[in-house]
């Protein structure tokens, strides 16, 4: 019989994996799409004229514009600006203000004095540490599916027949079950993380719902209670079995409520038991891979 406490003393601090920081392959691609007008300003650095060099440049090259709002870490390519002389919507993809007006943008926004005084010695190195700060701000979109991300690696071990992001109805249709007790007699609209289909075993379809929380609140308890309940109601469905995989240093301050939940539910795993081979036990594997061994195994990792 597992012990709560130890199993508790097994979750994982964070999940980030290495590429979590930086998308770098983005940061190159977004930094490459505007390198010739990049480079075509780069003859503007330490411009004693900036000014006159500018409209200069700009005469000949109009298409630089486009690469402005990215000097000011900005990805939009319209930027509202505004003071004493009113306000003006500046387009950047094509001119909609004078020459001069886009000339006292650039020296407002201090731009000019950047380039002028030759701050920088290169705008597309100067551009791809703009990328790299402003990528950190995806970093919550690429978190949000590293549990689901590690979760499915170790499904894809087994082998097993899945299905990602499946609803409730759709796998009462797809194998003709009644799952009225999971969904409320038909009133909820549940969606699962995961669904694997054991057709050799009983039960035969595992639901699967996976989350990790860094930090603790209320938002824990609740989640716990719930799939507490989730669990009893799959217990009284014919050939379903629901699983639950969460993790993180948020349950230490919510070790309560799920110690009731980790006592009265058969299946509740954390990385650590899908690392000891949890799936491996629960669904079998079912191919070999042809002549591979487990570790030469297709992987995401």
């Amino acid at each position: 019989m597992r012990n709560f406490s130890e199993w508790l003393g097994t979750m994982r601090k964070s999940i980030n994996r290495y590429d979590y920081y930086v998308d770098f392959p983005k940061v190159y691609q977004n930094v490459d799409a505007i390198k010739v007008e990049l480079n075509i300003m780069n003859s503007l650095l330490g411009s004693r004229h900036i000014e006159e060099d500018f409209i200069a440049l700009w005469s000949r090259y109009p298409e630089i514009l486009k690469c402005v709002p990215i000097l000011l870490a900005v990805r939009a390519k319209e930027i509202y600006a505004q003071d004493e002389k009113g306000g003006f919507h500046f387009d950047f993809t094509k001119s909609n203000y004078s020459i001069q007006q886009y000339l006292y943008f650039m020296r407002r926004t201090g731009l000019l004095d950047l380039i002028a005084n030759h701050v920088v010695k290169d705008l597309c190195d100067y551009v791809l540490g703009v990328e790299v700060g402003l990528d950190s701000n995806g970093r919550k979109n690429r978190g949000g599916h590293q549990m689901e991300d590690l979760v499915e690696h170790y499904i894809l071990e087994t082998g097993a027949e899945y299905y990602k992001e499946m609803y409730l109805a759709d796998i009462e249709n797809k194998w003709n079950l009644d799952l009225s007790a999971i969904s409320a007699e038909g009133t909820t609209k549940k969606r699962w993380d995961f669904v694997v289909h054991t057709p050799q075993s009983n039960p035969s379809i595992y639901v699967i719902e996976t989350n990790f929380y860094t930090s603790g609140g209320s938002k824990l308890n609740e989640t716990s209670r719930s799939y507490k309940m989730i669990a009893e109601e799959a217990a009284r469905t014919p050939n379903v079995e629901f699983v639950w995989v969460t993790d993180g240093g948020g349950w230490v301050s919510a070790r309560n409520n799920l110690q009731e939940t980790f006592n009265t539910m058969d299946h509740l795993y954390n990385i650590h038991d899908l690392e000891q081979g949890a799936f491996l036990s629960l669904f079998g594997r079912k191919h070999d891979y042809g002549n591979l061994s487990a570790a030469e195994a297709p992987s995401k990792y």
